[in-house]
């Protein structure tokens, strides 16, 4: 059976990863020299993928990836990392094994999930000293192994959120006293990863290097949509991939999503209209979503939504015509409404040098919201 090659979750080889060549070698000439980084990129834009394909090459050091997002307390933070050790550190390895008896003695209830057979650890603590207490023994233990280890703890920001108000500063503390882990500290909330390492009042002021991910260069992710098809005798023209790089905005995700369900298809041959349906039948496959959506939001604010998308992207979310053509109110309202729909992840905050942008987060929304909804 065919693998597909245009992956849309997880990570598998670096056979079917684009590019990416600069910030593979910044990452990893940053965890062989011993500096911490801050990655930063929206959601969906690949950072997880460039995590792995770094780590791939990185043989010596023993890495461990773990996701926060779904955390919402110092507690399922020392759980979710627990797991990820367990993840890359098996119980019948060397390491996995001093884990599995250094973890006994917190008294843990273990399972293991049906799907993937991957351990759950739930520890039980009996005061809230003992919480950060914890995670000191966690970091202290991976310090004491034999071999370099890498951290990369993704969506970052996530601490910030947590009813322990000083979580940063118990990181930053323990941190500071390891001499054998190096993280990576990844943030897709950019305003919030940049307060946290480049305000003075912040634990982890000016505490590691920056890395910000913008988009795959357009030739190269062209080059490599073509070849990955070409590689299972499928022939695709330059007028397809430039429809489908136009219609996802360059965005790794959205991009991959529609190459894949394109070679889903089994044709030998990728037309403009295959392109066209593919599209089509994403944005329906994404409709009872969204839908859902709508009835989270105020009317106001999905108005607004629709706006955004009518525009595109827009840089004077206050000037008079955007105000008026769309019958926002006035600019405080307008201000409101959008503040509103950055905190929620809907609308994307760009910031430049030059300006500050705002555009729909996520690319099939945006279609979706053109295709069925006429200017206000």
């Amino acid at each position: 059976m065919k693998v597909n090659p245009f992956i849309t979750s997880g990570y598998i080889s670096k056979k079917y990863f684009c590019d990416r060549k600069k910030e593979i070698a910044s990452l990893q000439t940053y965890m062989r020299n011993g500096v911490n980084t801050t990655l930063v990129s929206p959601r969906r834009m690949g950072k997880t993928g460039l995590i792995h394909r770094a780590f791939e090459d990185l043989k010596d050091f023993g890495c461990v990836y773990v996701d926060i997002m779904p955390t919402r307390s110092i507690e399922d933070f020392n759980r979710l990392l627990s797991e990820a050790i367990f993840h890359k550190f098996p119980e019948k390895t060397s390491i996995g094994k001093k884990f599995w008896e250094f973890l006994r003695g917190f008294r843990p209830l273990i399972s293991y999930d049906s799907i993937t057979g991957q351990p759950q650890i739930e520890i039980s603590y009996q005061m809230e000293s003992q919480k950060p207490q914890t995670l000191k023994s966690i970091l202290q233990f991976l310090n004491a192994q034999d071999k370099k280890i890498i951290v990369a703890i993704d969506e970052f920001q996530q601490i910030t959120t947590y009813p322990e108000k000083n979580m940063e500063a118990i990181l930053r503390s323990e941190i500071q006293t390891l001499n054998n882990i190096n993280f990576i500290f990844c943030g897709s909330k950019r305003s919030v990863m940049y307060d946290m390492f480049s305000n003075a009042k912040r634990p982890f002021y000016q505490s590691t290097s920056f890395l910000s991910l913008e988009k795959i260069d357009r030739k190269e992710y062209a080059k490599f949509i073509v070849k990955q098809f070409n590689k299972s005798n499928i022939t695709i023209s330059k007028v397809c991939v430039d429809f489908i790089l136009d219609w996802t905005k360059n965005y790794t995700f959205y991009t991959q999503y529609i190459c894949n369900k394109l070679f889903s298809y089994s044709e030998k041959e990728i037309t403009l209209k295959m392109v066209t349906h593919a599209c089509r039948e994403t944005l329906a496959e994404q409709a009872t979503t969204f839908n859902q959506l709508r009835q989270l939001l105020t009317t106001a604010q999905w108005n607004y939504l629709i706006a955004i998308a009518k525009e595109g992207k827009i840089t004077q979310p206050t000037a008079q015509n955007f105000l008026m053509k769309y019958k926002i109110g006035t600019p405080s309202n307008s201000k409101r409404l959008l503040k509103t729909l950055c905190e929620k992840d809907i609308i994307l905050e760009q910031i430049s040098l030059k300006e500050t942008t705002y555009e729909i987060y996520d690319m099939f929304l945006y279609h979706w919201l053109l295709d069925n909804y006429d200017v206000i």
